[in-house]
């Protein structure tokens, strides 16, 4: 049974017991109400208790020998050391036996209980960082002069402060409670080729000055406005799914090696927003399915006359057939605007033709006969007319 389903068979149950009808008198239901009611608050209560009085587990020297691996030549080169480290799933709260053990370059530290990495800091020879599944609010740690690599995922994070790691290539903070991209060093993250922080609070894409990023994953948030895309030339696939967007302003010119987007599952209604997305010279792959405007009529070919160059929508090639339909369509619509133009200009150069009738008084008016007599070109009067 997965999550979702669970959750729905207890709000079930939680309502038929709702529903019983009352056994005791007013009295005995108040107490009964009031003792269930402390009850939920001691069970609510608990958790909160039991985290903040985690028993301390702190790493022992006893268990670094199943947990250590790999003997390699230190980096002078004048002794052997294990570089590898798995201590994950232990329950750990502590792990300050560590800062001992310089030469480490492979750490792994998820899914134990952790709320301070301060001291890997002091891991200078480190290459990878796995701290996944702990209890972190931050992801900061001393500038790491080696690490290339590191994935806090699922974690209590709350900002992208103190992650400037000179050889940092691959960072991720997926599954954690960001709400603004800030402090992210544009000189020192130049080799930072691909950014993951999918399902955080994020409302805005702004923040990311980043221009050597390739690949930016950004999908499960509560993004709204595309903002500082100018900063990203050299981004080639962005994945923003199951956000809010409903409007595609925020792309640019700058955004020269973009290749492919990923939309599924945000609000755009209208398909001529795809048009904005003309501005990006290379997109080659787009993704808008589960949003309103895939619904509409000629969905794919209405995308393909806006992205000429676009090869795949929705994970589906487009065929020669659509092809040729999107170009036939594109120049009836050529057509039809060049002929609304030219009515629009005549319209504009040929006017009505005016008449003006002019009369001196009634007695003219009865000797001028026929009525046909009173109209005349500007400049003329009823008697002129009749001679």
């Amino acid at each position: 049974m997965s999550d979702a389903e669970g959750e729905d068979v207890m709000e079930e149950t939680e309502a038929e017991e709702a529903e019983e009808p009352p056994t005791g008198g007013e009295e005995a239901e108040e107490a009964v109400g009031e003792e269930e009611g402390e009850e939920e608050q001691q069970e609510e209560q608990e958790p909160e208790e039991e985290e903040e009085k985690l028993p301390e587990v702190p790493l022992t020297e006893e268990m670094l020998p199943e947990c250590l691996s790999l003997l390699c030549k230190t980096g002078d080169g004048l002794a052997h050391a294990y570089v590898k480290i798995d201590i994950k799933e232990r329950e750990l709260t502590n792990i300050s036996l560590l800062k001992s053990f310089i030469h480490l370059r492979y750490v792994d530290v998820s899914k134990n209980k952790l709320k301070d990495i301060s001291p890997l800091s002091a891991l200078t020879h480190m290459l990878t960082l796995k701290a996944d599944e702990n209890l972190l609010t931050s992801a900061r740690l001393e500038e790491m002069p080696f690490l290339q690599v590191a994935s806090f995922n699922s974690n209590k994070i709350t900002s992208t402060e103190g992650v400037n790691h000179p050889m940092l290539e691959h960072l991720s903070i997926n599954n954690n409670e960001i709400t603004k991209i800030t402090g992210l060093d544009t000189q020192k993250l130049s080799r930072l080729h691909t950014l993951e922080l999918r399902g955080n609070k994020l409302t805005t894409t702004d923040g990311i000055v980043l221009p050597n990023l390739k690949n930016l994953f950004l999908a499960a948030n509560m993004i709204k406005h595309l903002e500082g895309m100018q900063h990203l030339t050299g981004v080639q696939t962005i994945h923003l799914r199951e956000n809010q967007l409903s409007q595609l302003d925020g792309f640019r010119e700058e955004n020269k090696m973009l290749q492919y987007i990923n939309m599924r599952g945000n609000n755009v209604t209208d398909v001529k927003e795809i048009k904005k997305l003309a501005v990006v010279p290379m997109l080659r792959a787009l993704v808008l399915s589960e949003n309103p405007a895939a619904e509409e009529d000629d969905y794919r070919v209405e995308v393909l006359i806006a992205l000429r160059k676009l090869e795949r929508l929705d994970k589906a090639e487009y065929t020669e057939d659509e092809r040729n339909d999107a170009e036939e369509m594109a120049e009836a619509r050529k057509l039809e605007e060049a002929n609304a133009e030219l009515r629009d200009l005549a319209a504009v150069h040929v006017g009505p033709t005016r008449y003006h009738i002019t009369f001196r008084d009634d007695d003219e008016l009865e000797n001028a006969g026929a009525c046909s007599d009173s109209f005349h070109q500007p400049g003329r009067t009823a008697r002129e007319g009749g001679q």
